[in-house]
């Protein structure tokens, strides 16, 4: 299952705690027809998402990025502008 660095996880609950944003969403990945990935905003799982909770963030991951991203860690780069940009790497042990 995809995992989360520590600074993922605190970007992807910075985001998720605003306001507007209802309790209980998320950061949804999901496979396009091509095999790309995207990245959204999601008020809750989809009904075959596999949900990924850590550290209070939740990640939604759709039935074909799911298998995809297994192997892999999600982190974030941050830019000098203070830009957030989501990196997948391979997981650490793997």
């Amino acid at each position: 299952m995809l995992t989360l660095t520590e600074s993922a996880a605190a970007v992807i609950r910075d985001i998720t705690s605003q306001d507007a944003v209802p309790e209980g969403a998320g950061l949804r990945i999901a496979a396009d027809q091509s095999g790309a990935l995207t990245l959204s905003m999601s008020p809750e799982p989809e009904q075959d998402d596999q949900v990924v909770d850590s550290a209070g963030a939740r990640l939604f991951l759709d039935s074909e990025a799911a298998p995809m991203l297994d192997d892999k860690a999600l982190d974030v780069a941050v830019d000098g502008q203070g830009g957030v940009q989501f990196t997948l790497g391979d997981r650490p042990g793997d």
